[in-house]
């Protein structure tokens, strides 16, 4: 589909015009011309990637097909000297992301490789619906050890990661333990980067041993280096192709072209093909060609005659024989005398017996597979774990009330999509009705794999535990159906990041009471999680999105899928790095060492929010605003930090409560855990505040935040979800943990 002439004029795709879905252009500066595949700005920004503090929009494009297309790789490289001292912090990560574009990387042709000695390779990837971590580490003992593994990467001097479909956004990170101290004479750097598997090979001595900064990501075509690439695969547009035939004039499948639309198989969008019995390019003037399959007599598709016909062919069968006298099919066979008779008398009989027999086999077996389902569901939900988990906790489940599978549909009106109030990582959340009117929301899981199974029983058994009036409450479950079902309160307003985010004309609905009400709430519901539950708990994923508020805007913590038990005698717990970006604690993320005080990091991000109104994280801000909640922290002391204000916080507060707010989320984002305050002083220092603004107590006589009178409803917004993420994603607020942090230079 690129060509490439001396000029550049045939080497390039408009996009906008013939509804691609990416554009390319041809850099007539080499010799011969280069396609690049380009990035818009700002709204119309489709990808880009950013490697240490160097962002590309226009990518190098190495070859292109009907399906898939490849593009020059990057990669991050990290160097110490024999000290230990990082040579190279500003390229410590490289981030790419593919949301808004047609591209998915190929997960059958890529690889992400990690390459060093004492390294540890760490992607984050994405898919537009949950965040995936995944981890490799390479050690080597010494030089002469490690010469022996050319074209081997298996965990010596180099190892390789894996990854599911679909995945649109990738980011890497090169760790060392040793700082390359006890490896450093051979070895002083480690580098990351994805490539097409079938094209790199490890070579330790020049990719390993005394490297340059980056490792030559070439290999040899004939005599001819050429660059290793990365595989994307591909499709026009973001639409089906039933809906982009609505469209004629932007639809590229044209019918003169004789091809036809089919559907990507790895996400949006859809692609051209050519018919059967054709073959050329299905997107360019004159198209695909009919192919003349009796062309070669001795290897033509048919036994007896072949006769080519426009897009086909058909097969004939010599005098004396029949048959469809296809290679493929029955071909040619000697005609003789049938016995029709015999043949239809002997298929009716059987064709009796094998009704009556299936009818009989059917009624019996029918009953006793009903009988097993309920079973299997209930082994396969994780019912023997959760009795286990019941067993080993005083409290147990006893007010949990069990449902059964018809109860809740029926409340769902059978799941009907018009009741989703949102939809999460690992599920969907319905507003149903049971028969007794109480409204509630049902979390239903997608798939059925082990480690959601475990979610499932983690969030039950710490659900069951928590008793607190500013904590979701968990009415019931339901393991008799294919996938587990929890059965919540509702909760009526939906998430605090709504109401935050959403202004009209420039005002959100929370006063400046009402912020301070909700923090203290949520900082009690913490406080008590972390001391006054029968085991402590760690939430692990504290933002606005999973504060809920009902219809007294009192706020209830939800989303405890990602929660931590932590027993008594411990104060720290380590564990698989997970949260969300930009609420992630950077100690837990560079240590793995979960401790209470990475939620009250998280509520430190909370606390920003609700005095600015505005998301921790936005890339399409100036690099000195992209993490939002260290550049207002950076602005206390000076004139900016009531700049950054949302409106009602700046005309309803007073300027000694509002710094109050803002030194305290100062201290609770401090980088070092030791120095942030305990969630429950956290809570008794705004309990504090709130007393001395003669606030009233939350539920009694409350006024609804966006009036001044108690008289007034809103219908503005939408019911909430427990796991809310909007239905329409953010897609910098649900990308990888990378960016969410300020790593040290």
């Amino acid at each position: 589909m690129v060509s490439s002439s001396s000029s550049g004029s045939d080497c390039s795709i408009d996009g906008a015009l013939g509804s691609y879905g990416f554009s390319i252009y041809c850099n007539t500066t080499y010799d011969p011309p280069k396609p690049f595949l380009v990035s818009g700005r700002g709204k119309y920004e489709q990808f880009y990637a950013l490697m240490g503090g160097t962002v590309e929009w226009d990518l190098e494009i190495l070859s292109i097909d009907e399906s898939e297309i490849r593009l020059k790789t990057w990669q991050t490289t990290i160097c110490f000297d024999k000290f230990g001292t990082l040579l190279t912090s500003f390229k410590r990560f490289v981030f790419v992301d593919f949301t808004r574009s047609p591209f998915t990387f190929s997960n059958t042709k890529n690889r992400v490789f990690a390459v060093g000695c004492d390294t540890s390779g760490f992607i984050f990837m994405n898919d537009h619906v949950r965040n995936y971590t995944r981890q490799c580490d390479s050690v080597c003992d010494s030089r002469e050890n490690v010469l022996d593994q050319a074209g081997s990467c298996t965990g010596s001097g180099c190892c390789q990661i894996e990854f599911p479909k679909g995945q649109t956004q990738f980011s890497g990170i090169g760790m060392s333990s040793f700082n390359h101290t006890q490896v450093w004479t051979f070895n002083p750097c480690s580098s990351i980067f994805m490539a097409e598997k079938d094209h790199y090979k490890f070579n330790p001595a020049t990719d390993l041993l005394n490297p340059p900064r980056n490792i030559s990501l070439i290999y040899k075509e004939g005599n001819k280096d050429v660059p290793i690439p990365v595989v994307l695969n591909w499709a026009i547009g973001n639409k089906t192709c039933e809906e982009a035939q609505k469209n004629l004039a932007t639809f590229v499948c044209h019918q003169e072209y004789n091809s036809s639309c089919i559907n990507s198989d790895n996400g949006l969008g859809y692609r051209c093909t050519c018919n059967k019995g054709y073959e050329g390019n299905p997107y360019f003037s004159p198209g695909c060609q009919d192919v003349n399959e009796c062309e070669d007599p001795k290897n033509n598709p048919c036994e007896g005659d072949c006769t080519n016909v426009v897009g086909s062919y058909g097969c004939t069968c010599p005098k004396g024989s029949s048959g469809d006298g296809r290679k493929d099919g029955n071909g040619c066979t000697p005609n003789k005398e049938f016995p029709i008779i015999k043949v239809a008398v002997g298929t009716g009989v059987a064709f009796l017996s094998l009704i009556i027999v299936s009818s009989w086999l059917f009624l019996a077996i029918r009953k006793r597979k009903l009988a097993k389902l309920k079973d299997k569901f209930f082994l396969q939900n994780g019912g023997l774990q959760l009795q286990k988990q019941i067993c080993s906790h005083e409290n147990g489940v006893q007010s949990t009330q069990i449902f059964t599978a018809k109860e809740l549909e029926k409340a769902t009106n059978n799941y009907d999509k018009n009741l989703i109030l949102g939809r999460g990582g690992f599920g969907t959340v319905y507003k149903g009705t049971l028969s007794d009117n109480r409204v509630v929301a049902i979390k239903k899981s997608k798939i059925v794999d082990q480690s959601q199974i475990e979610q499932f029983i983690n969030e039950v058994v710490i659900l069951t535990q928590v008793h607190h009036r500013n904590v979701v409450k968990l009415l019931g479950c339901c393991l008799e159906t294919e996938v587990p079902l929890l059965v919540y309160e509702y909760v009526s307003n939906g998430p605090l990041s709504h109401h935050l985010y959403h202004k009209v004309n420039g005002f959100s609905s929370i006063s400046w009471e009402g912020r301070l009400r909700i923090a203290a709430e949520t900082a009690s519901a913490l406080g008590y999680l972390h001391s006054a539950a029968g085991v402590p708990v760690i939430h692990r994923d504290m933002k606005s999105a999973n504060i809920l508020l009902d219809e007294n805007y009192t706020a209830k913590v939800s989303d405890f899928g990602a929660s931590m038990l932590v027993p008594l005698d411990q104060t720290q717990v380590t564990t698989l790095v997970q949260g969300t970006i930009g609420y992630l604690d950077p100690e837990y993320f560079l240590t793995s060492q979960l401790t209470e005080k990475s939620d009250v990091y998280s509520f430190g991000v909370v606390l920003v929010e609700l005095l600015t109104g505005e998301k921790p994280l936005l890339l399409d801000r100036s690099e000195e605003q992209r993490n939002f909640t260290t550049y207002y922290i950076s602005s206390l002391g000076d004139r900016r930090m009531f700049e950054l204000l949302d409106a009602r916080v700046l005309n309803e507060g007073q300027e000694d409560q509002i710094l109050i707010v803002a030194k305290l989320a100062e201290r609770c984002l401090n980088m070092e855990g030791k120095n942030r305050p305990t969630m429950v002083e956290v809570a008794a220092e705004l309990e504090g505040l709130r007393r001395m603004l003669d606030i009233q107590t939350p539920g009694i006589n409350y006024r609804h935040p966006n009036h001044g009178d108690g008289n007034e409803k809103t219908n503005e917004l939408e019911a909430g979800d427990l796991y809310p993420v909007p239905l329409t994603a953010d897609p910098y607020m649900e990308t990888n943990m990378t960016m969410s942090m300020n790593i040290p230079p």
